[in-house]
């Protein structure tokens, strides 16, 4: 998956997309909203490679996604490629407007066939099967037709979502078409973000249509833009010292867990924080970093006792000893901004006298949690959170009185007031170990110097996926570590 943004851009689920769709209609805007959704996606079929030579293959459905299909042939038709329509659907059924696609599609002198001609070769095929709507697995004929299109040795442009994709949730619902480009109508959709989208769209193109602002309800969701780098942290003045830029207390690093610790203590440091101070769990923890010397390195019932201290995080190599349970009780208890990732997040799930003082806490509180520990903090299984993971982050933002991420592919940031984001950036290099632990650390740092909880998320999440991409372009993703995130994080927070 392909997308970036400089700034926030709203994403819809498809309640709220059905509703900018009603106001549209009943406006009666010229051109009709299929014709300039059909125009959008041929103007970009064209882009991508459709007039190479060998023609156009168009895979039209049942619903109004069959309709754009419709409007894209014909486009083209009138471009003068040559255009090949399959319609896999029973024309009677077809609602009103993608009735009259199809309709004009024939009256230019196109026809439809029933199958995808064997042994045709096609420049670029098309994918209209399957839009916003689907609410079900597909049926054997649509799972065949998906079958086919990812045989094709063709460049692939999926219409809105990828056929098979869940638009709210980014589920395959059965299979799935993987497409090299989707192009999107009115915004950006979850399931092109999150879970499996970004397996199956390609790159993204975004066509809003020109639909008037006022049309667009007020929705909860955004994705995170690359402006919230330069707003999180105002620049530093000359006349500064250590103290201004704050103190990270990092809670962690039970026997044979101490790297954990050290890796967020070293995040938080190279990400700007004044002093950090390392608490390590076990009578035979080291007494500095040969790493990294300018971290402070203390017992870790020593940490919350500093008070000068303005952010805390508890959890990286914590554990789930009596001492891990008293010291993270203990930080729940304070006002301080509070980053829970790890074994902090196991303990706060199993206890419900934790989680009683996580929602009562006065100063801000924030979640780390993988998938498999969003599940325990909901009482629920891995599934249960992935089928779901904008309604998984929501709900525990809102039960723990927190911010929270739910890290995985297209990470999802929520917050306690229902407001969500979604992550763009990042990159499979990124499953390796200890890269919690550094998004931990960063935020860590953030909060530190002053930035507010719901910007040290954002900024954080966005900055450690940015970190991994800039690797990943240089060096590949396979073999990515955590330690190499630091540093270039550090060099791309630099350059804002």
């Amino acid at each position: 998956m392909t997308f970036h943004s400089r700034t926030a851009l709203p994403v819809y689920r498809n309640s709220e997309l059905r509703a900018i769709e009603a106001t549209a209609l009943a406006g009666k805007h010229s051109p009709p909203l299929m014709e300039r959704a059909g125009l959008a996606g041929a103007q970009v079929a064209r882009s991508v490679g459709a007039d190479s030579g060998r023609g156009v293959l168009v895979i039209a459905g049942p619903g109004n996604n069959g309709g754009d299909a419709f409007v894209v042939a014909r486009h083209l038709k009138n471009w003068w490629l040559k255009v090949d329509v399959v319609y896999i659907g029973d024309s009677s059924k077809l609602p009103a407007d993608a009735r009259a696609a199809l309709k004009e599609w024939r009256d230019a002198g196109g026809v439809t066939l029933q199958s995808i001609p064997a042994g045709g070769r096609w420049d670029l095929i098309v994918d209209g099967l399957f839009g916003i709507g689907l609410q079900r697995d597909l049926t054997e004929a649509h799972a065949a037709a998906v079958d086919a299109i990812n045989r094709l040795p063709a460049c692939v442009l999926a219409l809105d979502m990828p056929s098979g994709i869940d638009s709210d949730t980014g589920r395959v619902r059965g299979c799935a078409v993987r497409a090299n480009h989707t192009v999107t109508f009115i915004g950006l959709k979850p399931g092109l973000l999150t879970l499996d989208g970004p397996d199956h769209c390609g790159e993204i193109h975004l066509c809003t249509l020109d639909l008037e602002a006022p049309a667009a309800p007020s929705g909860n969701g955004a994705i995170i833009g690359d402006d919230v780098m330069r707003s999180v942290l105002p620049s530093r003045r000359a006349n500064t010292h250590k103290g201004d830029y704050g103190s990270v207390g990092i809670i962690g690093g039970a026997p044979g867990m101490a790297g954990a610790a050290l890796l967020a203590g070293r995040a938080a440091l190279q990400l700007g924080a004044g002093r950090v101070y390392i608490g390590l769990l076990g009578e035979n923890s080291p007494g500095y970093d040969p790493v990294q010397p300018e971290l402070m390195l203390r017992p870790a019932a020593d940490i919350l006792r500093l008070d000068h201290l303005n952010a805390v995080a508890i959890g990286p190599g914590l554990g789930q000893s009596l001492d891990a349970h008293r010291l993270l009780s203990d930080a729940l208890m304070e006002s301080r901004p509070l980053v829970l990732d790890a074994d902090a997040l196991n303990l706060l799930a199993a206890d419900e006298r934790l989680q009683q003082l996580a929602s009562k806490r006065a100063g801000p509180t924030l979640l780390t949690p993988h998938p498999a520990e969003a599940a325990r903090l909901l009482g629920c299984d891995t599934g249960g959170v992935q089928a779901d993971r904008v309604a998984a982050a929501c709900e525990i933002a809102g039960r723990y009185n927190s911010s929270v991420v739910l890290k995985g592919a297209g990470s999802i940031c929520a917050l306690s007031n229902g407001a969500w984001f979604i992550n763009t950036t990042g990159n499979p290099g990124m499953a390796s170990a200890g890269m919690g632990d550094v998004l931990t650390g960063f935020i860590a740092a953030l909060l530190a110097q002053g930035a507010a909880a719901k910007l040290a998320l954002l900024a954080g999440v966005h900055l450690h996926g940015s970190a991994g991409d800039a690797l990943a372009a240089t060096q590949g993703a396979v073999g990515m570590t955590a330690s190499e995130c630091i540093t270039a994080a550090r060099r791309l927070f630099n350059q804002r």
